[in-house]
Formats: C-alpha cells, structure tokens, sequence
C-alpha cells in the first residue's frame, strides 16, 4: 500500500526563485500587472486551479490544530493565503456556475443544484473560454462545472472526470461489499476506509490525469489554464485506510455537534437530506455519538487523502519546471456542516458553509502572506485574469484581488445567497433575510462575529440591532436590484 505522499520540498527558500522575483521585480501588485501586461507579447503564466468540493478552511494553514494537510499548507507558505473568503452560494452547481461565470446567483440565474451555465446564461463569456479566446489551452480534469459537459466549448482540449465515482455510485466504493449494496439498494454508506492504494479511488485518478495533463501541455509551447476537480471531501466519507490512521478518533480537530442557534429563524434550518440519503443514516433525528464521531473522523481522513492527492499535482509542476511560470489557485464551491448547529452537509447561510479556503501561489504572489479582509469567491474570475495580463470582461461583478496583494484590505460586504435567502458578511457582522415566493422578507438572522463568533444566538430582533440591521439590509436590497 502507498503511503502519504511526500511534503513537497520547499521553494520558499529557493534561490532561483528568489532571483526570478528580484530580477523581474514581482514583489507588488503594480509590478504583477506590468508583468502580466509584458507576458501578451512574451510568454504568458499558466494558471492552475484546484477546485474542492465541499472544504470548509479545515486545513492546518487555516489555523486547525491537528489536521495533517502538509501540501495545502505547503502552497500557502509559498503564497498567499485569504483567511476570510466566502462562497456566493453552499450547493455545488450555483457556487461553480457564479465563480466561474463571475456573476452572483439571483433569484432567476444560479439557483438550483444542478444548474447549467449554458442553460440559464448561454451568452456569458466563462472563465476558462476568456482564457481560450486568449490563445491558451484549456483543460478540465476531474469535477469543475458541476456537469462535465457543462460549457464543453470553454475547454480547447476537452473535459474529463473518472467515470463512476461522484455521489454515492457504486464506483464511489472501493470494497465489493459496499459496491454491491449501492449497486442493489441505489444507496450505499455514508463513508469507507479501505485497505487499499490511493488509486482505488477518484480523486487518485483525477491527480493522475492532471500530472498526465501537465506534461502534455509543458511541450505545446502555448500557455494553459489546467483546472482540476477533487471530489473529496464530499460525501461519501470514502478514503484508504492510512489517511483515517492519521486521526486518533477519540481527538478530532472538530468540534462535537452543538445545537441550533437560540432565537434561529426555521427557515435558517434544514433536515440534513443529503447525508439521510446514504445508507445506515436516520430518516429522522439526530445522529448517535459514535456516527457523529466516525462522520467527523472520516471527513477528515478524505481532506488528507484530497491533500495528498493535490501534491502530486504540485510535484509534477516543479518536476516539469513549470512552477516559476504558473499560477495556482486553491479554491472550493462551499463550506460543510459538522455537526454545528444540529445540521450536516450544506445548504444553509451559516459560517459553517459558507466560509471557504482561497489560496494563491506563483510569480508575484507574495510568499508566506495571509490576508484577513474579505474576500468572495466572485473575485477569482477578475483575479486570474489580471494576473495573467488579460483584460477583465466588464460583466463580471468581483473585483480583482491583485491591488490587496500588498497589504491587509479587504471588501466592505461579501454576498451569498441559498433558495430564497440573502445573506451579507461585514467585517464585524452576518445578517440573513428569509424571503416567500412573493419576496416578502418573513424572517431574519443577525450574528455578531466579534462577541458571537460560532454564531449561536441571533439578534437580529433585539433593539439595539436595530441600525445595523438596517444597514446590512439596505446593503442586500442594492445588491438585488444589480441582478
């Protein structure tokens, strides 16, 4: 059987990379542009971006104790890393449809979890076709739109994920026993450690593939835009047994389930549907102590299998010389509940699911930097595309996180969304409206992040919240009326 993947030696310390920032003078935003300008009649940075499907920032480099993801946290020491990003929307298909359209989900536009971009904005200039359009080449491996032929004309060399391996298929599985019952009750469990190599599952395939990718693409002398989709974290919990022996059961980095939040409007809460699906979970009810704890153990154990999975990525890219000119990404669609306030999985517009992972390394990146002001995810689009010398198309609605690269700034309001809800992050507060079919707001959420950070008692009915209540409303109906 493999074992972990190797911590990725360092280029942190890296004397020619040193020089290379020096010499082209790489060091600030400005000097990132001017580069980036130079790069259209010279060569050009490749981009790679990762996209996570269902991390919440339970990384090391985010701070949590315990967790074992040693090649994320190497590509934030050799970057930059947001410590406060968030997700436009927590169900896969509108959050990758607004990030990589670079336009918010209304209520018209990116609302469902199976939403296709081609669908509700055919006419939208994607991300990866600004970047085709631009003379790169454009790849997608593994999960990135939430359908794979989503938008297939964005991709110059075509789109590819494992067959058989999203959701609960059999494929999912890598015991007979467990593919079998997914194959006969069209459910299988909700997670799996396996005494297998890490090729037994997806997300060893897709790495696979995007290693494959790279060294294709390294001699077409064109510059690319890689993107790769992991599947874990998200359901089912499935990894090979050595990532779930990393973690002593009995001390998870991840809090115990807690209850609802006091003063919580009904609407704020949901029945947890996605995890009842699988096979051997409650229809109804809360979790026993020992499904909540092998559930907490096993999402753990699928981050560092997906960690691990994403630095034999990175590996290839230094092995081919190719991480001098090329920038990474680090992305997810959305967050993940645990647990926290009685919920499991997503879909909801708590910190839990919401508050994602963004991390940036490459040319001009500042090395070692975290940045606590408030970033969104609709800023990728705008980002990449400065950082590579493009011209960022006036439709998209994020803004370019280049100029922050140089200090500690951030947005005044970040924006997501779910069903009918609305929801605004501030720097100090989270305030949620709960709209009917008609629009009427019939209930609200108030959290004070500074006093309240776990988000546990909502004021938004006390009086004295009564004036940032009313501001962080008006911040929501403006962005309703943008569209």
């Amino acid at each position: 059987m493999s074992d972990v993947s190797p911590v990725i030696p360092s280029l942190v310390g890296s004397s020619s990379r040193r020089h290379f920032i020096k010499v082209l003078g790489l060091g600030t935003a400005a000097s990132l542009v001017s580069r980036g300008e130079a790069r259209q009649k010279s060569e050009s940075m490749n981009i790679l971006l990762f996209y996570v499907d269902d991390l919440r920032p339970q990384l090391a480099c985010y701070g949590v104790t315990g967790m074992n993801t040693p090649h994320l946290d190497r590509l934030a020491a050799e970057g930059t890393l947001f410590e406060r990003a968030y997700s436009q929307y927590p169900v896969c298909g509108p959050s990758r449809a607004s990030l990589l359209s670079g336009l918010p989900p209304t209520a018209d536009r990116y609302n469902v979890w199976n939403v296709r971009v081609e669908d509700d904005t055919p006419d939208v200039l994607t991300l990866p076709q600004h970047f085709k359009n631009h003379g790169y080449l454009t790849q997608s491996v593994g999960k990135v739109f939430h359908d794979v032929d989503d938008c297939e004309d964005a991709w110059s060399e075509g789109s590819w994920i494992p067959p058989k391996v999203l959701g609960g298929s059999p494929g999912s599985y890598a015991i007979e026993a467990n593919r079998t019952i997914s194959e006969e009750e069209g459910r299988g469990p909700a997670y799996e450690s396996a005494d297998v190599e890490d090729s037994a599952y997806g997300d060893a395939m897709i790495a696979e593939r995007a290693c494959e990718e790279l060294a294709r693409l390294s001699k077409t002398g064109k510059p690319f835009f890689l993107a790769a989709g992991f599947l874990r974290p998200h359901l089912p919990f499935c990894s090979p047994k050595q990532y779930w022996d990393l973690y002593d059961r009995n001390n998870l980095p991840i809090a115990a389930p807690g209850e609802p939040p006091i003063d919580v409007p009904k609407a704020a809460l949901h029945n947890w549907q996605e995890l009842r699906n699988y096979l051997g979970m409650p229809a109804e009810g809360p979790l026993d102590e020992e499904t909540a704890k092998t559930l907490a153990h096993g999402y753990c154990a699928a981050v560092s299998y997906m960690d691990a999975q994403i630095g034999r990525v990175l590996a290839e890219l230094k092995r081919l010389g190719l991480q001098e000119n090329t920038l990474v990404a680090l992305v997810a669609d959305h967050g993940m509940q645990l647990g926290e306030h009685s919920l499991w999985a997503k879909h909801c517009l708590f910190e839990t699911s919401l508050h994602c992972p963004l991390i940036m390394s490459g040319p001009g990146i500042p090395e070692g930097k975290r940045i606590s002001g408030l970033a969104e995810y609709l800023d990728v689009y705008p980002t990449l595309c400065q950082a590579a010398g493009l011209e960022i198309p006036p439709h998209t609605r994020g803004k370019s996180l280049i100029p922050r690269l140089g200090k500690d700034e951030g947005s005044t309001y970040v924006f997501s969304r779910h069903a009918n809800s609305e929801s605004v992050k501030s720097d100090t507060h989270r305030y949620s409206e709960f709209r009917n079919d008609s629009g009427e707001i019939t209930a609200r959420m108030l959290y004070n992040h500074e006093a309240d950070p776990g988000e546990n008692i909502n004021i938004a009915e006390d009086p004295r919240s009564a004036e940032i209540v009313k501001v962080l409303s008006s911040q929501i109906a403006e962005r309703i009326a943008q569209g």
